[in-house]
């Protein structure tokens, strides 16, 4: 089993449709049921009975101020509990690995949100911004990324590859317990892995690969086999 956990509030998690279809992607490439959790859900007690043989963590479409800190807490106890587990972090989640493993939540009053700068003079805004992200620079659609270490999760990519991104912050630290993996003009932080543990987080978004930009299916087939759940 696989778990996929949608960290967003839960009225946000309630009123979309989107992790069935995810759900039934990450079933097609790994072979294996995936269980979807919300992130209240994601507590040491609920998961570890499980076994799940790899942890995916999803994006966040609300600002991370929005959150009382305290609901993060179960995130950074279930990473630690169930430190043998793969995980792999998209977006919002690899952002909060950031926090995590730079600060510690407990250490927080609030997440304080990382934009990546400011829109600069005569840039256009993107189409329909985010309330909290108008004047702030977004990257939204495919872009090409570097890899600066070379990784099993990149095997079989081109140097750039093309992902689908989807964020107006960024982890600004490197957690020093991770290795920097990737990275683009925009953002440093694009990919990163823990440097004794199987645990990655991408700024990009792998799992919103389309027929003409297929790199993140590979990214997926990669973390799975690693995971020791796909030949």
């Amino acid at each position: 089993m696989i778990i996929w956990v949608r960290v967003e509030t839960l009225a946000k998690y309630d009123a979309g449709d989107g992790d069935f279809r995810l759900k039934r992607r990450f079933e097609e490439l790994s072979g294996e049921p995936c269980c979807v959790l919300h992130l209240s859900q994601m507590t040491p007690d609920i998961i570890a009975p499980l076994r799940p043989r790899a942890m995916l963590l999803s994006g966040c479409g609300t600002w991370f101020r929005d959150f009382p800190v305290e609901e993060f807490y179960p995130f950074e106890d279930t990473l630690n509990t169930l430190s043998d587990v793969p995980a792999l972090a998209f977006c919002g989640s690899h952002q909060l690995l950031g926090f995590m493993f730079n600060d510690g939540f407990r250490n927080l009053s609030r997440v304080e949100d990382e934009p990546m700068r400011r829109l600069r003079p005569g840039e256009p805004d993107r189409p329909s911004p985010h309330p909290d992200g108008v004047g702030f620079f977004a990257e939204a659609g495919f872009y090409p990324i570097r890899i600066v270490k070379p990784d099993p999760l990149f095997h079989g990519l081109p140097d750039p590859f093309i992902v689908q991104e989807a964020h107006y912050c960024e982890i600004k630290r490197l957690p020093p317990d991770f290795d920097l993996l990737a990275t683009n003009d925009n953002c440093r932080v694009q990919a990163m892995k823990h440097r004794t543990r199987l645990l990655y987080g991408t700024q990009f978004h792998p799992e919103a690969y389309v027929d003409a930009y297929p790199h993140g299916r590979m990214i997926l087939q990669n973390f799975f086999r690693l995971a020791g759940i796909y030949e």
